[in-house]
């Protein structure tokens, strides 16, 4: 935990790239409330999009990490903060109108699982 999915338009100057992605664990990292190895991220990319109604230039960027629930909002507001900072740095508009976004939501501590299967040497 936690799992960062990046959703976004194909038409960014920008692409989200492996090492964008390690750049926004690095930002999440940086937080103190995560381990490592634990931070997940993916990001997929969309074709068909519409922003508006007009003919304009636009583009998105929509962040959701998911977390284990029972951080305060004040941590999760923290967390929104450095995820849209980190994007800010790491995406260029590229001529257009870009929207980002970060959202954080929680994961129920009862209902999660998760398995770590060492490789073998």
């Amino acid at each position: 935990m936690p799992h960062l999915t990046i959703e976004y338009s194909s038409n960014l100057a920008t692409a989200i790239t492996p090492a964008v992605l390690r750049t926004l664990n690095l930002a999440l990292l940086g937080t103190g409330q995560f381990e490592d190895a634990d931070i997940k991220s993916r990001a997929l990319a969309f074709d068909c999009v519409a922003i508006g109604t007009t003919d304009s230039p636009r583009g998105f960027v929509a962040a959701r990490l998911a977390i284990l629930s029972g951080r305060s909002s004040e941590i999760k507001r923290e967390l929104a903060d450095t995820l849209l900072a980190a994007l800010e740095s790491a995406i260029a508009a590229g001529g257009m109108e870009l929207q980002i976004s970060a959202e954080i939501v929680d994961i129920d501590r009862d209902s999660y699982a998760k398995a770590v299967i060492q490789a073998e040497i």
